[in-house]
């Protein structure tokens, strides 16, 4: 809900929690001090401010605050005095400058996507809860070696910069699980596809809409001279806060043929708008998400329906399934970076479809880097199984069999990040379960 200016001035917001103003301020209102007492969420974003006052840091509950799409061009100092803050948003303002002692103690989650960001500071090492890190999209030529005294750090997306090398200490965090590195000169390039076909867009008509992500649009649409419908993906072309949609694109070819992967039929030539786009199969609508994305509290995990139930023989089709088709994307370089339930697909017989690239990186399989990336992945896939064994209750699994999987779980999300087991290794463990 987005309040008015007026109604925060005549006081009828006097006790609310959370506050969102998007009416082109470009200083900040000084009436957001009367909710000192009570607020904990402040929403700023859509406006055009370009700096915070001081007197900002009275309002001692804040716990969230989001600036994205504002003009700010350096990173308010302010924002280290609150003692509760712990997620901020900058995402698309015109951020060049991250200065030195400028973090929160509880900061945990970090937005600074779609700046002008050339180098973070040295002290976010000293930011010891920080759980999740989004700075596709800006600038920076090196992560600061301080960073990696984050050892809480689970998810950081650092796509679409101008990184010289990849550190390897990023690869040993002990709890790092979801992690984007494309588009950066020290990362691999995708390989082009030169036999991929394109089909012309014309051969198309487009009916409704089916959803749309961070990256583009998917529509439903009747490919006219094969008579069947199918899917249509449209890539907008901006840099997201997992990275860039031609990365996307390229991966979702690259990733190949699998059963468990949404079929890639071929690519769009000649939109009147010019833009990008894939064609895939048509996904039943018996297929559902299997979970939804993390939320303020969760931070990194991600949250499910009360109705979300499963038992054991459908948990182990799907920790399979997808083990199977991580072992084939890793076996060709590529890491998905947001293995999560809410980018798997499921039916009610267990049946699932990972999707969404926007995450996705290519590394060489044959670099030093290569055993880690894989094992930081193995991670990811553990919290994925836990979650949803967390689902399956207690009468449709014995003592026994919840006991091995519990010891799967600890297996691959040992510290030691080289220590853990790759993918084809899950597989075997999950053929004596």
């Amino acid at each position: 809900m987005t309040h008015t200016l007026e109604a925060l001035k005549s006081g009828e917001l006097i006790g609310t929690k959370r506050l969102k103003l998007a009416c082109g301020l470009k200083t900040f209102p000084e009436a957001i001090l009367s909710l000192v007492d009570t607020l904990e969420i402040l929403d700023l974003s859509d406006n055009q401010l370009t700096e915070l006052p001081d007197s900002i840091s009275k309002l001692k509950h804040l716990k969230i605050i989001f600036f994205a799409r504002n003009n700010f061009t350096k990173f308010p100092k302010i924002l280290k005095e609150f003692p509760v803050l712990n997620m901020i948003g900058f995402k698309s303002n015109q951020i060049q400058t991250v200065p030195e002692n400028v973090f929160p103690p509880k900061l945990n989650w970090l937005i600074l996507t779609d700046n002008k960001i050339k180098k973070l500071p040295k002290s976010i090492g000293d930011c010891g809860l920080l759980q999740k890190c989004a700075l596709a999209g800006n600038q920076i030529e090196e992560l600061p070696p301080e960073m990696a005294n984050c050892l809480n750090l689970e998810l950081i997306r650092i796509s679409a910069n101008k990184l010289k090398s990849i550190p390897k200490w990023l690869f040993e965090l002990p709890k790092l699980s979801w992690v984007a590195f494309g588009g950066n000169p020290a990362a691999r390039q995708i390989p082009l596809n030169t036999d991929f076909e394109s089909f012309q867009w014309e051969d198309f008509t487009i009916k409704e809409q089916l959803g749309e992500g961070a990256s583009g649009f998917i529509s439903k649409a009747h490919w006219i001279s094969k008579k069947e419908d199918i899917a249509v993906k449209i890539f907008k072309g901006d840099v997201t806060s997992d990275g860039l949609p031609e990365d996307e694109m390229g991966i979702s070819i690259a990733a190949g043929a699998h059963d468990n992967l949404i079929s890639v039929l071929g690519k769009i030539k000649n939109h009147p708008e010019k833009k990008s786009g894939l064609i895939m199969r048509l996904i039943s609508p018996t297929y559902i998400n299997l979970g939804n994305p993390p939320n303020f509290k969760t931070c990194t995990r991600d949250v499910f329906d009360e109705t979300s139930v499963f038992n054991g023989d459908e948990l182990l089709k799907i920790a399979k399934s997808i083990a199977s088709v991580c072992s084939q994307l890793h076996s060709k370089g590529i890491n998905h970076g947001d293995l999560y339930a809410h980018n798997i697909l499921v039916n009610k017989t267990a049946e699932c479809l990972l999707g969404d690239f926007g995450a996705a990186s290519f590394y060489d399989v044959n670099s030093d880097l290569a055993h880690n990336i894989e094992r930081i992945e193995v991670r990811a896939y553990t919290c994925l199984l836990e979650d949803v064994l967390g689902l399956v209750s207690e009468n449709e699994m014995s003592n026994e069999l919840r006991n091995k999987w519990q010891k799967l779980i600890a297996d691959c999300r040992v510290t030691d990040v080289k220590s853990r087991i790759g993918f084809s290794e899950v597989l075997e463990v999950l053929e004596g379960f």
